[in-house]
């Protein structure tokens, strides 16, 4: 949302796309956050704010972290062991979802559909 130009055609039009629903996790809400507070993101007027503002503008789903989601997080197949990528990654798996990203340590741990950006 802060840099759409970033993103590549093939995303953008998946975005757009009014037949696909878009999810979001706590999770990512949690990264921003803690980017913010290490300087690594700026928000203005504050990552809380600006976060809550950005769920009013897009229509989000929330994808809620469950049990069976902490269970594949622990399950999935991830050549590391960073504990937000493997909850994002079991949360696609758990809902079916295909997960936008750029992260290539995701890519190419192939542990659910991925739409590369």
């Amino acid at each position: 949302m802060l840099e759409p130009e970033r993103l590549s055609k093939k995303v953008t039009v998946e975005l757009q796309n009014q037949e696909n629903q878009l999810w979001f996790s706590p999770i990512s809400s949690w990264e921003i956050m803690l980017l913010e507070k290490k300087s690594k993101l700026i928000l203005d007027p504050d990552p809380a704010t600006w976060l809550r503002e950005a769920f009013k503008r897009v229509p989000f789903r929330e994808a809620r972290i469950s049990h069976d989601i902490a269970i594949q997080s622990c399950l999935i197949k991830q050549p590391h062991q960073d504990p937000a990528d493997r909850l994002l990654a079991a949360t696609a798996v758990i809902y079916g979802l295909t997960l936008v990203t750029s992260d290539t340590r995701l890519i190419q741990s192939k542990a659910c559909n991925i739409l590369k950006n």
